[in-house]
């Protein structure tokens, strides 16, 4: 199996996916290739199972043509903002800028300052899902972590938000 090693002052091993499919390990200094290998072996199939993931998602990409993308885009213009006011004033919350992105790990994001990043491709998705991760964003405005009181925001909003999450779990970016 094929990886490249970063060692570093961390406490743990962490292993990582990238978006074409390339393991990288994460370890602290002191860690021995042996245990690294070992470590591997351990997550040998949720390794596998991530790179094809990995793997499909880029040859899914490659299947969105410019087309694609530029009605994506215009759609998602005018769909956000709506979504974001929307769902904005239910949660009497205030954000900043909104910007639309194609980012290759995230699906949003929310800056201490308020201004919002969303992954245009939300757009080809089921609006619940675009849904889901508005008032996700926008509950970093209360919380900004994942703690129990960011969830308990999110759920107040959105009691289902756990199933969303799962079906958004489901895609690849």
């Amino acid at each position: 199996m094929e990886y490249q090693w970063i060692k570093s002052g961390r406490k743990t091993i962490a292993i990582q996916i990238k978006t074409d499919g390339t393991l990288v390990v994460r370890s602290p200094y002191r860690t021995s290739q042996r245990m690294i290998e070992k470590f591997l072996m351990e997550k040998k199939n949720w390794i596998e199972k991530h790179q094809e993931e990995a793997r499909a998602a880029v040859k899914n990409n490659e299947l969105i043509t410019d087309e694609v993308r530029k009605q994506g885009i215009e759609k998602a213009k005018h769909v956000f903002p709506e979504r974001i006011r929307y769902y904005a004033g239910i949660m009497g919350v205030t954000y900043g800028l909104v910007t639309l992105r194609e980012q290759k790990t995230r699906w949003g994001s929310c800056s201490s300052k308020g201004n919002l990043n969303f992954n245009w491709k939300l757009i080809l998705m089921p609006i619940e899902i675009l849904d889901y991760v508005v008032v996700h964003e926008l509950a970093h405005r209360v919380e900004m972590n994942h703690s129990e009181r960011f969830w308990k925001v999110v759920e107040s909003v959105m009691p289902d938000y756990k199933e969303r999450r799962k079906i958004l779990k489901s895609y690849r970016i």
